[in-house]
């Protein structure tokens, strides 16, 4: 089992590249179709899955990016960003060697029941400011 798991992971690493834009690059938008809404002129199967070209404007942060959109769609938000809020509750998930440590999020704008288990090292490196040598932030 894990010889076919290694062996799977390094087809699709092969496969797998790194993408970085620039400002002043060209780039496509992925559109996620919706049942009976006609966008972009077709409906169903022959809609269309990209738009574009788009020109990036400005880099936003790692994968973030303003684009510079045609009158049509400027005014549909086209961002998506979800914060950090605090976290709620710390818990590690042993496996037959080795333990996981997880933490559970609350992120902005939803509830404390709608809160979502994360790897704490993931969640360090996008929000240091939350984590300190002691944990007590909890």
């Amino acid at each position: 089992m894990r010889a076919a798991h290694s062996r799977q992971k390094s087809y699709a690493d092969n496969h797998h590249r790194q993408l970085d834009f620039e400002v002043g690059n060209k780039v496509f938008l992925r559109i996620a179709p919706m049942r009976g809404v006609m966008r972009f002129g077709k409906k169903g199967k022959l809609s269309p899955r990209f738009v574009g070209p788009f020109e990036i404007l400005d880099l936003i942060g790692p994968v973030a990016y303003r684009v510079a959109l045609p009158p049509a769609l400027s005014g549909e938000n086209l961002t998506y960003t979800e914060e950090l809020m605090r976290i709620v509750e710390r818990k590690e998930q042993v496996l037959r060697n080795c333990a996981i440590p997880l933490v559970k999020v609350v992120w902005n704008n939803y509830t404390i029941s709608e809160a979502s288990w994360e790897l704490e090292e993931e969640m360090q490196l996008k929000y240091p400011q939350l984590f300190d040598s002691d944990h007590d932030n909890l």
